[in-house]
């Protein structure tokens, strides 16, 4: 079962370049940076790990993992700072991988654009009932 329900991440495997866009937002100011990225298959298919680094100085390592137990993709995330955080995901369909952090209210979907392209956008709610946008970043499939 293991590989079937990670072959969903498909979309995601390769090699890609990133190009981030942080609009202002309660959580700072607008800005800009890129840097790159690769998601690969591990451990006899039964992991992703998902690594990129940015100009900015910026990095990190992550696992996705299938649980069997109550069938659902769960994520740990570590960043070169030393922060660490977990996340619960799911597939909403077959190109739209959605995520909710444990440790805050944002919620992060990996949407695919096109054969090369897919986007990143981290959202947390507001009091008006919708989102606000807090980070956005283009995925293009390096060659």
């Amino acid at each position: 079962m293991h590989l079937e329900t990670m072959n969903k991440f498909e979309f995601l495997l390769g090699n890609w370049n990133l190009e981030y866009r942080i609009p202002r937002s309660t959580f700072g100011e607008a800005g800009t940076d890129s840097g790159t990225g690769s998601f690969r298959r591990a451990l006899n298919d039964k992991y992703v790990f998902f690594d990129y680094s940015t100009k900015a100085g910026s990095g990190a390592h992550a696992i996705f993992a299938w649980d069997d137990k109550v069938k659902v993709y769960r994520f740990w995330w570590f960043e070169n700072s030393g922060n660490f955080s977990t996340a619960t995901c799911n597939f909403i369909d077959d190109e739209t991988l959605a995520m909710n952090w444990h440790d805050s209210l944002l919620v992060q979907t990996f949407s695919k654009d096109g054969s090369d392209r897919v986007i990143l956008r981290m959202q947390n709610p507001t009091a008006r009932g919708g989102y606000e946008l807090v980070l956005e970043v283009i995925l293009t499939r390096k060659e």
